[in-house]
């Protein structure tokens, strides 16, 4: 899940080396922790929340098939 975010993440900001994920794992539950550039932020997180919502979106849907929930965070 982390190297998903991270390759979604890199494709959608202007500074891709700044990108760092961060996984915090539970027993049932992992808390998927991106931190972005300043500038970055607008991008990543999308008109009204958008972009954000589409990241979060596919999070879910890719941890669903490893029968584990997902929870993304984005840092400032």
């Amino acid at each position: 899940m982390k190297d998903l975010i991270m390759y979604i993440a890199q494709a959608l900001v202007d500074n891709p080396e700044a990108v760092k994920v961060n996984e915090i794992e539970g027993e049932q539950t992992s808390v998927i922790e991106l931190k972005v550039a300043k500038e970055d932020l607008g991008k990543v997180i999308g008109k009204q929340g958008r972009t954000a919502r589409a990241m979060r979106t596919i999070l879910s849907a890719a941890s669903t098939k490893v029968r584990k929930r997902s929870v993304l965070e984005i840092l400032e």
